[in-house]
């Protein structure tokens, strides 16, 4: 990883010397921060725009096959005076591209409908805020749209046939045609067979747990919470209090370049009220602004990305409420799985094991002169810990198998966290002990329901 000097450009904050407060971690040769686009992020959860954009291919490449087939007749009448050649394929094509357009419909309806299964079954079993795995899935939309795209094609083909038998008088024989439209059905039976595969394996519970998890240890990963170099910028006593001036929504993304320029534009400290996650509606407190004029709201307003649900792009508390609520989930009564709420604290154990040893602090963003314009508040590790441990606790209490995998991954945690930290998490230890001695009567029974285990029970 390399250090990069900060600029408004590129606001990862840096001071000279020391800690880097809130930097922006940047990978090697990786791409710089871009904020989370919402026009690309509608189109990636759409399923309109894929399918236009296949379906408008089909129309440009029935028209290209079509203008082929004639240039290819054309040219067998040049040299050979018939196209008694070419009317062999005639039959045979016209059968080929007939049966393409009549069975591809039924096959759309088929993976269509194993989509809204999988939808149903992933927000039932699991959690509604795992359905972006599915919507958002680019195999998904891949073979959706290829399918459509046969289909298109293969009618648009056979209104270019030509009912001439003569072949002096022949104009077209669907030569090309007949073997793009094999070539469309091969393309689509592969992206089929890639795509059941797919939804089986997202429609596993251990494979939607690791997603979720793979995608928190990037967010981990791209941002290190490094504690500043002496305390952020404080509020001036007269401080202008901001209220928001756009959409309600979940506040998803923050353009840090956009509001990093605009603070150093109007010589402002920008101190963010909201958390990325946290739900604002038009009047809420959004941000506090010390120093000189501030801008209108709607400038403010215009680097927030509010949405109508939370994304993975900033949000470093969104995994553990996914993996939390799998949880909670498959330890209700309709489900009880308790197995599958030991699998999801394995994940969380993974994550905060990455975190013991991480400082914690707002995210401090600067200008090119080293100057703070912008700070950035981010969940603490005592508010990590409460929601990776509070609910499945309150839920599990009565299952031992899940409260001897909550005990093993806190008596892990406390070896491995530094000294300042351990408070919370034996909190959470002491809490569990007293839970089990409400659901659990038996003093032997209380004692196994406590004892450490990775699995659980096995």
């Amino acid at each position: 990883m390399s250090d990069r000097r900060p600029s408004d450009r590129d606001p990862s904050p840096g001071a000279p010397g020391g800690h880097r407060p809130g930097r922006l971690r940047l990978r090697r040769g990786g791409p710089r921060y871009r904020p989370l686009s919402p026009l690309r992020d509608h189109l990636r959860e759409s399923f309109w725009f894929a399918p236009l954009l296949t379906c408008a291919g089909a129309v440009l490449l029935a028209g290209l096959t079509a203008w082929a087939d004639e240039a290819v007749v054309a040219a067998t009448i040049a040299e050979s005076g018939s196209a008694s050649e070419l009317m062999r394929f005639d039959t045979a094509a016209k059968s080929v591209v007939s049966s393409v357009s009549s069975a591809m419909l039924t096959f759309i309806g088929v993976v269509f409908s194993i989509s809204l299964v999988a939808l149903q079954m992933a927000a039932s079993q699991f959690s509604p805020r795992v359905l972006r795995l599915y919507v958002r899935s680019r195999l998904t939309k891949a073979t959706f749209s290829v399918c459509l795209a046969t289909f298109l094609y293969a009618l648009l083909v056979q209104l270019s046939y030509d009912d001439e038998t003569d072949p002096l008088q022949v104009t077209s024989v669907p030569v090309f045609s007949g073997l793009m439209a094999t070539l469309l059905v091969v393309l689509s039976l592969a992206l089929f067979v890639l795509y059941v595969q797919s939804m089986m394996r997202l429609l596993r519970v251990p494979h939607v747990i690791d997603r979720v998890a793979t995608e928190s240890v990037a967010v981990i990963g791209h941002y290190r919470l490094v504690p500043p170099d002496g305390e952020p910028p404080a509020e001036a006593a007269d401080a202008l209090t901001l209220l928001h001036d756009g959409r309600s929504g979940a506040l998803r993304d923050i353009n840090i370049r956009r509001l990093v320029r605009l603070a150093r534009r109007h010589d402002l400290v920008f101190h963010m009220v909201p958390r990325i996650g946290d739900f604002i509606t038009p009047g809420t407190p959004i941000v506090r602004v010390s120093g000189g004029s501030p801008p209108r709201p709607w400038r403010i307003a215009s680097a927030l990305n509010v949405g109508v649900e939370r994304t993975m792009h900033q949000d470093l508390a969104f995994g553990f409420r996914q993996l939390v609520d799998i949880a909670i989930r498959a330890l209700s009564p309709a489900v009880n799985d308790p197995t599958t709420a030991v699998q999801a604290v394995d994940r969380i154990h993974q994550l905060l094991g990455m975190l013991v040893r991480e400082s914690f602090g707002d995210l401090q963003f600067r200008d090119r002169h080293g100057v703070v314009r912008l700070v950035l508040p981010v969940p603490d590790w005592e508010c990590v810990v409460d929601l990776a441990f509070t609910e499945i606790r309150i839920c599990g209490a009565g299952q031992p198998q899940v409260t001897r995998r909550l005990t093993a991954a806190l008596d892990d945690l406390l070896r491995i966290t530094p000294v300042g930290r351990r408070a919370q998490l034996q909190s959470q230890r002491s809490l569990l002990e007293r839970a089990v001695e409400e659901h659990v009567v038996d003093p032997a029974n209380r004692a196994f329901a406590l004892a450490p285990d990775r699995q659980g029970i096995g």
